[in-house]
């Protein structure tokens, strides 16, 4: 399939550290990036909300499907849709309220299906075949101790990539993800001082390689879950 020109994508959680990093990527890649935003309080520190090729809607709530439609149906002909938005929460399952596995279906679960579910209608109506990129995590594919409800929650994820990837794979419509274990991030380096973060993945390297999944240079990669766990 020949990808549109010029190629549009969107991106989830772009205003977040691994998200400015793919929003990078992907503008490297050529692609113009349409960036949902809950609150305009996001967009302070996002060094692309200058960028012509990045644009900005603000209000949207990923978990309502009303709005996520109408989001997508804002996009010109969609090429890719990169879907970072989600939670973390992390504590022995005698101190995981149900609420806080809710909490982490609704922002991990949730917001992949009804972004894949809009996603999917708009790539399909430009007829080009396109890309949908997710990110699971290493607790989704590793067994990890002390954070339940988050691995539950983000193997779902992967299960959505790889059944997705199967149903789409005719339409020429690739679903990947990528699991991602610790990042070397701001937020990480302040939580533990102590930590050697010398062969902790960076962001953009993580970056680069869902910027390829999302890209026409990928042509045959489709239902992978791939690691992106570096040397750590």
């Amino acid at each position: 399939m020949t990808a549109p020109t010029p190629l549009h994508a969107v991106v989830t959680g772009g205003t977040g550290f691994l998200g400015t990093a793919v929003v990078a990527a992907l503008r490297a890649h050529g692609m113009t990036c349409h960036v949902p935003v809950f609150t305009a309080a996001e967009l302070e520190r996002f060094p692309h909300r200058d960028d012509p090729g990045v644009l900005t809607t603000t209000g949207v709530d990923l978990s309502d499907p009303s709005q996520v439609e109408a989001f997508y149906d804002a996009v010109p002909p969609l090429w890719a849709s990169v879907h970072l938005a989600g939670g973390f929460f992390a504590a022995p399952i005698t101190d995981t309220e149900p609420e806080d596995l809710d909490r982490m279906w609704q922002r991990n679960v949730r917001t992949a299906y009804l972004c894949c579910r809009a996603a999917v209608a708009r790539i399909r109506a430009a007829g080009r075949g396109g890309r949908i990129v997710q990110v699971a995590a290493r607790p989704a594919l590793v067994p990890t101790g002390g954070m339940t409800a988050y691995a539950l929650s983000k193997a779902a994820v992967a299960n959505l990539t790889v059944s997705l990837a199967e149903e789409l794979a005719g339409e020429a419509i690739f679903v990947n993800a990528v699991a991602p274990s610790m990042m070397d991030t701001p937020a990480n380096r302040a939580a533990m001082p102590d930590a050697d973060f010398t062969h902790v993945p960076k962001v953009e390297e993580v970056a680069a390689t869902v910027a390829f999944l999302a890209s026409p240079d990928n042509r045959v990669t489709r239902g992978a879950v791939v690691p992106v766990y570096g040397r750590s």
